[in-house]
């Protein structure tokens, strides 16, 4: 899709005349790489998805063992026992499933908190990818950290360390 929008932004300018209109790059895998506050989220993040891989993992052992004694005693097992711990294994293993989605889900606590913690350095970056095209006049800034693939890009054209700049951020992590 975005290779579908560059085609036609490009086939545009070209259309109206405006071939002289400046582009740039940036790659936003390298400005956040060199943003400490990036790092130390990121790390915390880690952390915490960790900690409840752990207990989500524990959970599931907790199934599986239950299962595993359920198999080895079920033919001891009268029928109204055998419905008891098939619910009790059905219920555990929901129990974990649903840990799992509260943690890892689509708007589980791990993408809540990459939001809190995240998502304001992006925006920051946006910011000043905002005011470095409007200053410098560029029309378009692709980054090349997306899934836009180009196959050579000219190191002159590359902003990352002027969005660093603009941030108040120095070269390779020195800043702030």
């Amino acid at each position: 899709m975005k290779k579908l929008l560059i085609a036609f932004v490009l086939t545009l300018a070209s259309f109206t005349g405006a071939v002289a209109q400046k582009f740039a790059f940036v790659d936003s895998d390298y400005i956040l790489g060199q943003i400490p506050k990036y790092k130390e989220a990121q790390s915390e993040l880690d952390k915490i998805s960790a900690q409840w891989q752990k207990e989500i993992e524990a959970k599931f052992q907790e199934v599986d063992k239950l299962y595993k004694n359920y198999q080895q005693e079920q033919v001891l097992l009268t029928e109204e026992l055998k419905k008891k711990r098939e619910a009790e294994i059905v219920a555990k293993e929901k129990e974990a499933k649903d840990l799992q989605k509260s943690k890892f889900g689509v708007d589980g606590e791990l993408f809540k908190k990459r939001q809190e913690l995240v998502k304001p350095i992006q925006d920051d970056i946006y910011n000043a990818v905002k005011k470095m095209a409007e200053t410098g006049s560029y029309a378009v800034i692709f980054d090349k950290s997306s899934d836009l693939t180009m196959l050579y890009a000219n190191p002159k054209y590359d902003m990352s360390d002027k969005v660093l700049e603009q941030m108040g951020y120095s070269k390779k992590g020195s800043g702030k």
